[in-house]
C-alpha cells in the first residue's frame, strides 16, 4: 500500500509540473516582450591544452576554412527524444544577443586617375619604374570572393593584377645581364582599330638549392586592431610556413609593436625551429599601434646581425593601422630610406579588412626597395613565402626603369595601362640618384600600352593645326614602332647598366588569337582591371569577353592561379548584375 501511495504521488507531481511548464511556455509566447536564444552547452567548443601543441615543429596541411570555422558556431545534429530528454537539464535560456553595430570601412587607397591618351608627336617618350607588387590582386579577390562585393576603383591597380601572374618569357642565363626583354604587338581585344604593345621582362633565377644566407627580422603588429582570424592568427600560421623553409645558414628575429615595441625573439639560427615556433605561437594582440618605434627596433636588430653578401630584410606584417608613436609617414619613409641605403630592405605583408591601409603599406615597401603583398589566405601566404620566397626575398636588380620612345611617323597615340603612381620624368631615366623598383629572382614584369597607328581609325585626339604636314606612308614591316630602353643596377652597384630593343612593325599579329598566350592572358587581366575601374576605355568588352579570352590563354596552370582568375571574373559579373537589378 505505501508503494502505491508513492507511485500515485509521483504521477500527480509530474502532471502538475508538466502543466506548469506548458502554461509558462504559453504565457511567454503570449507576452512577446523578449526574444531568447537557446544555447546548447554540449556544443560549446572545448578548450585546447596549449601545452599539447607548443612543441610541434611539423606544420600540418592547413586550409583557410580552419580559420573561418574556428570563429563560427557549429550546427549540432538532431537528437533522439531520449537524448533530448537527458540533454534538457543542460540547456540554458539566454536573451538574444544585441545586433552588432555595422563596422565602418576605414580602408585607405591612393586616389588615381587612369593614364591619359598621349599623342606621340607631342610626347614621344614614356618613362616609368617597374612594379612587382601583387597586393592589389589578392586584396580585391578577398572583397569579391569572401565578402561578395565589387572593389572600389582605387583599390584596383592594373599592373599589380597583371604582374600577379607569371608569364613564359625567355629565361636569362647570366647574372651579368639579369633580364630578358620580350615585345609583342597584336590588335586590342576591346578596340579593333587599336593595338596592344606588350613589354615583358624575366629576371634571372639563381639555383634554389644554394640561396644566399638570409638575415630576416619580422616586425609583427600585435595591436588591438589585429584581433581577428584573418589578421594575427593568419600571420602566425604564415610565419610558421616560412620558418619550415629556412636553413641553418639563415637567421630570424621576431619584433612586435603595439602600445610599445619589444623584441620577442633575438636573432636566432633558423635550425632552432622549436624555439622560433614557440615564440610565434605566443604572440597575442592588444593595445594601440606604435609602428615607428617597432620599425626602429627591427632595423637595429637587422643591423646587429648584418650578413655581407646575404639577404638582409625587415618584413612588416600588419593591417597598416598605425595610430600612436611615429605617425608622420614622411618620418617613417626617411627611416626606411636611410636603412635602405645601408643595405637593409623592407617588405610589407598586409592582413585583414575594415582598416587595411593599402596606401601606406605600398609606399613603405616602395621606399624600402621591397615589395608589397596582401595575405588573404593560407594559400596566398604559401605562394608569397614558400613557392615564391626567392623572388620575395632575393633581389637581383634594383632601381629598374623602363623608357619607351614611340616613333611618331608610325604611332599616332599611346596609353600606358596601369603604373599610374610609378611614372617618372623623362630626365629621371638616366639619373642614377632617382629611386625605382627592384626585381627579385625569377620575377616577371609586364607592361601593356594601347597604341593607335598613324592614319588608323583608332585615333582619339585631333592633331594640332600646325602639325598637319605631309602624310606618312603606310607602315612597312621594317619600320620601327618604338624603341624600348631598360636601366638597372646590380644589387651592390651604384651605377646603372642599360639594354635596349626595337619594336618592329613586323611583330604585329593580324588577330588577337594569333598572339602568344602571354599577351592574350595579360590582355584579359588588363581588360578586367579597367572594367573594375569603370570601363571608360574598354567599350563593349565586358566580363564574358574577359573570361573567354583568359580561358583560351590559360595553357599550363600548375598552381591553378589562372583558373581562379577566371572564376573571379565570372563572380564579378554576377555581382555587377546584382547591382544593376537593385
Amino acid at each position: 500500500m505505501p508503494n502505491k501511495t508513492f507511485l500515485l504521488t509521483g504521477l500527480l507531481l509530474a502532471a502538475i509540473g508538466g502543466c506548469a511548464v506548458e502554461q509558462g511556455a504559453k504565457q511567454g509566447a503570449e507576452d512577446g516582450e523578449k526574444e531568447y536564444t537557446t544555447v546548447d552547452l554540449n556544443t560549446l567548443p572545448a578548450q585546447t591544452d596549449r601545452a599539447e601543441t607548443a612543441g610541434a615543429v611539423a606544420e600540418p596541411e592547413l586550409a583557410l576554412e580552419e580559420i573561418v570555422n574556428s570563429a563560427e558556431p557549429r550546427m549540432s545534429r538532431p537528437r533522439s527524444p531520449q537524448v533530448a530528454s537527458d540533454h534538457a537539464a543542460k540547456t540554458l535560456v539566454l536573451p538574444a544577443p544585441m545586433p552588432r553595430p555595422q563596422e565602418v570601412d576605414r580602408e585607405n587607397y591612393l586616389a588615381m586617375e587612369d593614364n591619359p591618351v598621349k599623342r606621340a608627336a607631342e610626347h614621344p617618350v614614356s618613362t616609368f619604374s617597374v612594379d612587382v607588387d601583387t597586393a592589389a590582386y589578392s586584396n580585391i579577390r578577398r572583397m569579391i570572393m569572401r565578402e561578395g562585393r565589387l572593389p572600389p576603383g582605387d583599390a584596383v591597380k592594373a599592373e599589380e593584377l597583371i604582374n600577379y601572374f607569371s608569364y613564359n618569357y625567355p629565361v636569362p642565363t647570366d647574372t651579368r645581364q639579369p633580364f630578358s626583354i620580350t615585345t609583342e604587338v597584336a590588335p586590342s581585344p576591346w578596340h579593333a582599330e587599336r593595338l596592344l604593345l606588350q613589354v615583358g621582362l624575366k629576371g634571372y633565377q639563381p639555383a634554389t638549392d644554394n640561396p644566399p644566407p638570409a638575415n630576416l627580422v619580422f616586425l609583427v603588429d600585435v595591436s588591438g586592431s589585429m584581433q581577428s582570424p584573418f589578421k594575427l592568427e593568419l600571420v602566425k600560421r604564415s610565419l610558421r610556413m616560412l620558418v619550415n623553409e629556412m636553413s641553418a645558414r639563415d637567421r630570424l628575429a621576431l619584433a612586435v609593436y603595439a602600445g610599445a615595441a619589444g623584441l620577442v625573439l633575438e636573432s636566432t639560427p633558423a635550425d632552432r625551429k622549436l624555439e622560433i615556433l614557440n615564440a610565434i605561437d605566443a604572440l597575442e594582440a592588444g593595445g594601440s599601434t606604435n609602428g615607428g618605434a617597432g620599425l626602429q627596433l627591427a632595423y637595429n636588430t637587422a643591423r646587429q646581425h648584418f650578413i655581407d653578401g646575404g639577404i638582409n630584410r625587415v618584413i612588416i606584417a600588419s593591417d597598416g593601422d598605425m595610430n600612436v608613436g611615429v605617425v608622420n609617414h614622411e618620418q617613417l619613409k626617411d627611416l626606411i630610406r636611410k636603412n635602405r641605403e645601408s643595405g637593409i630592405a623592407l617588405t610589407t605583408l598586409g592582413f585583414g579588412t575594415g582598416n587595411y591601409n593599402y596606401a601606406l603599406m605600398e609606399q613603405l615597401a616602395d621606399v624600402g626597395n621591397g615589395n608589397a603583398a596582401y595575405i588573404d589566405s593560407l594559400k596566398e601566404a604559401h605562394k608569397v613565402l614558400v613557392k615564391e620566397r626567392h623572388s620575395t626575398l632575393h633581389t637581383i636588380a634594383k632601381d629598374v626603369k623602363i623608357q619607351i620612345e614611340f616613333n611618331p611617323a608610325q604611332v599616332a597615340e599611346y596609353r600606358l595601362i596601369g603604373y599610374e603612381n610609378r611614372l617618372l620624368r623623362r630626365e629621371d631615366f638616366r639619373n642614377d640618384k632617382v629611386d625605382a623598383g627592384d626585381i627579385g629572382a625569377g620575377h616577371t614584369v609586364t607592361a601593356l600600352y594601347e597604341i593607335a597607328l598613324v592614319d588608323s581609325a583608332g585615333i582619339q585626339i585631333d592633331p594640332l593645326r600646325y602639325q598637319q604636314g605631309e602624310r606618312i606612308a603606310p607602315t612597312s614591316e621594317n619600320a620601327e614602332l618604338a624603341f624600348v630602353r631598360l636601366r638597372y643596377k646590380q644589387p651592390d652597384a651604384d651605377e646603372s647598366q642599360e639594354v635596349a630593343v626595337a619594336v618592329k612593325a613586323a611583330s604585329i599579329r593580324g588577330d588577337i588569337r594569333q598572339a602568344s598566350a602571354n599577351l592574350r592572358f595579360a590582355a584579359a587581366v588588363a581588360g578586367y582591371a579597367q572594367i573594375l575601374r569603370g570601363g571608360i576605355h574598354t567599350g563593349e568588352f565586358g566580363y564574358p569577353q574577359v573570361a573567354e579570352l583568359a580561358r583560351e590563354a590559360r595553357e599550363s596552370d600548375p598552381n591553378g592561379y589562372r583558373a581562379e582568375f577566371i572564376s573571379l571574373v565570372e563572380l564579378s559579373q554576377s555581382l555587377a548584375q546584382n547591382l544593376v537589378q537593385r
